[in-house]
């Protein structure tokens, strides 16, 4: 199969913290991983097949995949065809308080707002829509803070009729504590005594607990907080080698590497995007 799997992320000029993704992919496949943002997706062709929430799902055209902050996960093109779909990565200073006040509470207690993978053809074009007025950068502010507000006003109606599975594995307070050191310390070479000794456990119940509770290994969530910490300096417009060295890389070709693994394509690529 000849290789067709393009990326472009856009920033949207009007709403803080809104990232737009348009991806074309049959080739290429994301190493588990975790945003810090809410990832509110649809498949638009194709079959996208993921981890997430400890499940296997197969999203096809048509379906909303909707990613809560800090949530592993990985993805692929299923099916034999290629995927393309949009996401849009919103942060959740910009779409917990929306949802809050649509709901009538005054915060968000760790509220899942929908499942994982879910038919919704409202919430869908309502994601497409705004992600096309970002990709394109013809609206104004107030057509994509009114989108926005409808995403959020949608989510809320789905939070207060979505009962979520009884399987689904509560948080553990220590690893919770364990994850928030590796969070502040991630840029440092901190070793698996250090972050199990912040959540006063021993280093194998660490292992072997972490890695069940979350899909992930504490090796590799290290790595992607430090992704994620650089894709941040790199928005601020701080170089490649910059953005690497503060976040923990030595080593460039790692952090090109891994950041790959993570946004299909280079840093210095992710930033041509973002400022074009």
């Amino acid at each position: 199969m000849q290789s067709t799997s393009r990326f472009r992320f856009m920033k949207s000029r009007h709403v803080a913290r809104i990232t737009a993704l348009h991806a074309t992919m049959n080739d290429f496949q994301y190493d588990r991983h975790a945003h810090e943002e809410y990832a509110l997706g649809v498949t638009l062709a194709g079959r996208q097949d993921f981890f997430s929430n400890g499940e296997f799902h197969r999203s096809p055209p048509g379906s909303v995949i909707t990613l809560h902050p800090d949530e592993v996960h990985d993805g692929h093109a299923g099916g034999g065809d290629a995927l393309d779909y949009v996401m849009l990565y919103i942060h959740p200073d910009e779409l917990d308080p929306l949802i809050a006040n649509a709901m009538g509470v005054q915060g968000l207690q760790a509220t899942r707002l929908a499942p994982t993978l879910m038919k919704d053809v409202p919430l869908r074009d309502e994601i497409i829509a705004l992600s096309r007025m970002i990709e394109e950068q013809e609206t104004s502010q107030i057509e994509q803070e009114y989108a926005l507000y409808r995403i959020a006003a949608h989510l809320a109606e789905r939070a207060g009729n979505f009962a979520p599975n009884e399987r689904a594995r509560r948080p553990d307070s220590l690893l919770e504590r364990a994850k928030d050191f590796i969070h502040e310390n991630a840029r440092y070479d901190i070793s698996l005594d250090d972050i199990s000794h912040s959540a006063n456990i021993s280093k194998y119940h660490f292992l072997r607990t972490f890695r069940t509770q979350y899909g992930i290994t504490p090796h590799q969530y290290v790595l992607n907080c430090r992704v994620n910490a650089a894709r941040r300096h790199l928005e601020n417009g701080e170089s490649v080698m910059e953005a690497a060295l503060c976040c923990g890389f030595s080593d460039l070709s790692h952090f090109n590497r891994r950041f790959k693994r993570i946004y299909g394509m280079t840093p210095r690529q992710y930033q041509a995007h973002i400022f074009t």
